[in-house]
């Protein structure tokens, strides 16, 4: 099964413009993701919607950032892209009468719904600010402090 990596990628994408100076085009992103900028336009309209990004048009135009990332979580942006699912496994659902599946369902089901639940809550213990904090603990760890804002991929 393939793991949805929406909420990895947009985290991703939001510290990239935390990093820029002025707005960042569509296709610009979408060559850092490696994937097509109607992807990556798709996604931000939900950021959009929410004020936590800006987009204008035309020459000099792009994306950025239209929050304080120090108020702005995990989960929040988790919600912005759409909630996709925490967790790849769930319940047998072919023999719904079947007492057995029925059970069996039911102890799984509280383990997901806590789980879940922890998940979440965890999601919105961390700000886009410590993010991006741990983002420039690492840059620092690994010498490269003094390149100038906006550089390549990570």
């Amino acid at each position: 099964m393939r793991r949805d990596s929406k909420l990895s990628g947009m985290l991703h994408i939001l510290l990239h413009l935390a990093e820029r100076d002025g707005p960042v085009t569509s296709e610009d992103l979408a060559k850092m993701m490696n994937t097509n900028p109607v992807v990556v336009r798709r996604i931000m309209s939900g950021l959009r919607k929410r004020g936590y990004v800006q987009s204008e048009k035309g020459h000099g135009g792009g994306w950025s950032l239209s929050c304080d990332l120090s108020k702005v979580t995990l989960r929040d942006i988790y919600t912005a892209v759409g909630s996709p699912s925490l967790l790849a496994i769930g319940n047998r659902t072919e023999s719904p009468e079947c007492l057995v599946e029925q059970a069996v369902n039911a102890a799984l089901q509280q383990t997901f719904d806590e789980a879940e639940e922890l998940l979440l809550t965890r999601l919105g213990d961390v700000t886009l600010a410590e993010l991006s904090a741990d983002c420039c603990a690492r840059k620092v760890a690994r010498g490269r402090i003094n390149q100038s804002k906006g550089d390549a991929h990570e």
